[in-house]
């Protein structure tokens, strides 16, 4: 597996990032010491993976939830404890 140092890895980001998409992972390392390892991330259907509403139909957020704890939250800021 390849090891770059940071400087070349920032140089080089768009080529070693191609090359982590063709299967060839590599490691970033500072001053010598491995810190990360870059790799692709690969999905069974070869769509990007969802995040935002993943949990749709299965949790309600309540119409209030920018307001709730609110009172108790000024109450604090004014110095008036939990």
């Amino acid at each position: 597996m390849q090891v770059v140092n940071i400087h070349e890895a920032k140089t080089n980001l768009s080529r070693l990032i191609a090359l982590a998409g063709q299967g060839q992972p590599f490691v970033i390392a500072k001053a010598g010491k491995p810190l990360v390892k870059v790799t692709a991330i690969h999905t069974q259907s070869g769509e990007q993976p969802r995040r935002l509403g993943f949990m749709r139909g299965v949790l309600q957020v309540p119409d209030d939830f920018d307001r709730m704890g609110g009172d108790d939250i000024a109450s604090m800021f004014a110095g008036g404890g939990a």
